[in-house]
């Protein structure tokens, strides 16, 4: 199984286009990578779909470059926007990031998006996307991960439980 943009659009069309969409209302996002410590980096980045992946490209030798090439784990948190509403609801997604070198693929994601070469180039590999936000009176949080179903779970402004409103796990997990 992989974990493209596309195996999740396909999972979730309606989700992942509540993703995408959140993440293109803003150029700038955050993301967070593992410095070689193993401490958080937390940096500025754009992402950029297309060709049915989610990409990140970088300036080379950036140190967000490097924690990935050293280790792929990262996080990527939309921009919330200009103020408090969160209005579309507040999105990550998280992942592994994998180094494209193919000059191939490269001209190609160049001559799509025209930034100028070098650069660093990698790809999504999902391991989770999150939504949260505001449904009425309830925080409702909807959480993806390859291979399972979207998880809804709400919370209302008291001390009920949260509620968990997702079709029953059929695996071992």
């Amino acid at each position: 199984m992989t974990n493209s943009w596309a195996d999740f659009q396909a999972a979730e069309p309606d989700f992942s286009g509540t993703v995408r969409q959140r993440f293109e209302k803003y150029t700038h996002h955050v993301l967070a990578t593992l410095r070689k410590d193993g401490s958080p980096r937390v940096t500025g980045l754009e992402v950029n779909f297309r060709f049915g992946e989610l990409w990140l490209g970088m300036m080379p030798n950036s140190r967000k470059a490097q924690d990935l090439r050293r280790d792929p784990r990262f996080a990527i948190h939309a921009n919330p926007g200009p103020d408090a509403s969160m209005e579309d609801g507040d999105v990550r997604i998280g992942g592994r990031a994998v180094e494209v070198t193919d000059p191939d693929v490269m001209a190609r994601f160049q001559e799509a998006i025209g930034e100028p070469q070098p650069f660093h180039l990698f790809r999504v590999e999902l391991t989770e996307v999150v939504r949260t936000g505001v449904e009425g009176d309830e925080l409702v949080v909807r959480a993806w991960q390859p291979g399972r179903a979207l998880r809804t779970v709400r919370r209302g402004n008291d001390d009920s439980p949260p509620r968990d409103d997702s079709p029953p796990r059929t695996d071992d997990a």
